[in-house]
């Protein structure tokens, strides 16, 4: 019999009669002699129903810190925080870099902050350049480099409108009118690009539904409905899809592969287009929609790559790598343990994700607190020499070369301790700590792949990050009504954390691709995050032949 059965079957005898009151006057005779065999047989009961309670609370499928982690999301898993306060006082100097100290400021932003900011120069009422100096009369007043700077902010509709009120006279004797000429550009569309680019911020960007931004405009005095908004964001995503193409194209060229997906709900998904996506090879009963995120790392930058239907995370991957050059090396893919993640029909250096390994220790800290702890800081001097890695600025080599040195040494005596674990019947492999490095033994070619593979990741985390964008519009929106709404919004997420990741304006960058239509459907790959400004710089000097 399993022992998940025998824990079925188990109950406390007398768990459910046993008063507290009672049992205290059993354990105070207890103390002064001999206690009946009714007694006995109740502390007894006592005993067991402790025992049951323990085994269940331990057990992987009801723990509670599990339970907690679903209901209210998982608290941080730095190891000072898991292993307590004790144990991150009682570390060495260099381990305590982990804390993070308070920032000063408290959060607060100053002026260099407001890079959007309308800006407003204030003369002085009575002094200028070359006067003589009111306090000494004998100096000249010259002009400081860096005035000095404040703040106001004030609130505003998220979309503004202007009315323009055109002046209208009639003859009276003959009855023509005569109209004021609108200003340029006013009368050929009722929404600017900016317009636009705003809505796709505000839902795709920032996850607030279309009824939403609807009630928020309307409590403004400035409507603006959400099919207006709908049909507002369609047709810049057939305006924009170019970019998108090239974007992908892009991405698929990348040296290190992050993908992972996340569930979602598209509510008129017809059996016609789920076959369409899966393809005759796959099974036609899967029933799941997914977001899988992909985030491709090369030549400095990040491409951000949302994709929402049937498929699952390996086979969007797998979509993206048919565009990749056949000179390309294999690249590197980054992901968790899933089978899933893999892209089938292309090769490639699999690396797993630490931290999905490490959380499983995590998670059983508070039943064995010796192994975890050992495990827990081992894989922080990991972390650390990769974090010195990145603030020394070493190439791949150096860095693979780094990690030689100081974590292969690490990670083999982590290997030995798992190992002497079951070969010595010190953990039962089918407890919570047997399952926690069964996986990382399982798992351990992909999660020390950074010890072979100049540039490997240790995790996944910066696709992880990524596809928190898809989750919060998850969250706020719950579904997607249409298979084209969904990819709308890949699009969109697509492009605005990917200009997120380039360190951008995005708004600009949505407005400015908005209002030149024409180029970015000729010449897509001079529109991306990082060259869009030259692009632009050099088309406000001269058009380029066509």
């Amino acid at each position: 019999m399993s022992r998940k059965s025998k824990r079925q079957r188990r109950s406390p005898p007398l768990g459910a009669e046993l008063q507290t009151g009672e049992l205290g006057a059993i354990a105070e005779r207890a103390m002064t002699g001999a206690i009946s065999a009714e007694e006995y047989a109740k502390l007894k009961a006592l005993i067991d129903t402790f025992d049951l309670l323990k085994a269940e609370l331990l057990a992987k499928q009801t723990s509670v810190d599990r339970l907690r982690a679903m209901l209210f999301g998982a608290a941080t898993e730095k190891t000072s925080a898991v292993l307590g306060e004790e144990s991150a006082q009682d570390a060495p100097e260099d381990d305590k870099a982990e804390t993070r100290s308070e920032r000063k400021g408290h959060g607060r932003n100053g002026a260099a902050a407001y890079t959007g900011a309308r800006k407003v120069r204030v003369p002085h009422p009575s002094l200028h350049s070359g006067d003589s100096c009111p306090c000494c009369s004998k100096g000249r007043i010259y002009p400081v480099t860096e005035p000095a700077k404040l703040v106001r902010v004030t609130a505003v509709a998220p979309l503004q409108a202007t009315v323009y009120e055109c002046d209208r006279l009639r003859c009276g004797l003959c009855g023509e009118m005569y109209t004021a000429a609108a200003p340029e550009g006013v009368g050929q569309e009722k929404y600017d690009a900016s317009a636009t680019g705003m809505v796709a911020m505000i839902k795709y960007g920032a996850g607030m539904p279309f009824n939403r931004v609807e009630r928020l405009q309307e409590g403004m005095g400035i409507p603006l409905p959400a099919a207006t908004q709908w049909d507002l964001v369609k047709n810049a995503a057939e305006t924009l899809s170019p970019v998108h193409r090239e974007l992908v194209r892009q991405a698929a060229q990348g040296t290190v592969l992050h993908n992972d997906d996340t569930t979602m709900t598209i509510l008129k998904l017809t059996p016609q287009q789920r076959a369409s996506a899966l393809g005759k090879d796959a099974k036609q009963s899967r029933t799941g929609v997914f977001t899988s995120g992909i985030v491709s790392i090369g030549e400095g930058r990040e491409i951000a790559l949302f994709f929402t239907g049937a498929r699952h995370a390996g086979e969007n991957l797998a979509e993206v790598l048919k565009r990749r050059a056949a000179e390309l090396p294999v690249p590197i893919q980054m992901c968790d343990g899933l089978s899933r993640n893999v892209p089938s029909e292309f090769e490639t250096l699999l690396g797993k994700c630490m931290v999905h390994a490490r959380r499983n220790y995590v998670e059983v800290e508070a039943s064995f607190p010796e192994e975890v702890r050992f495990v827990l800081l081992t894989l922080r001097e990991v972390y650390k020499t990769d974090a010195r890695a990145r603030k020394e600025g070493l190439t791949p080599e150096e860095r693979l070369q780094l990690h030689k040195d100081e974590s292969g040494p690490r990670m083999k005596t982590l290997a030995t301790w798992m190992e002497d674990q079951f070969k010595q019947r010190k953990v039962e492999p089918n407890s919570t700590l047997g399952d926690a490095i069964q996986y990382m033994t399982d798992h351990w070619e992909g999660l020390t792949l950074f010890l072979r593979a100049a540039g490997a990741p240790l995790d996944n985390n910066v696709c992880e990050r990524v596809l928190k964008k898809a989750i919060l519009h998850r969250k706020n929106a719950l579904f997607y009504r249409t298979l084209n709404g969904a990819h709308v919004g890949d699009l969109f997420m697509s492009l605005i954390h990917t200009a997120e990741l380039a360190r951008i304006n995005v708004f600009d960058y949505l407005t400015t691709m908005l209002r030149h239509p024409e180029k970015i459907s000729t010449h897509p790959e001079q529109w991306m995050p990082w060259n869009y400004r030259a692009t632009l710089t050099r088309l406000s000097g001269a058009d380029p032949p066509a």
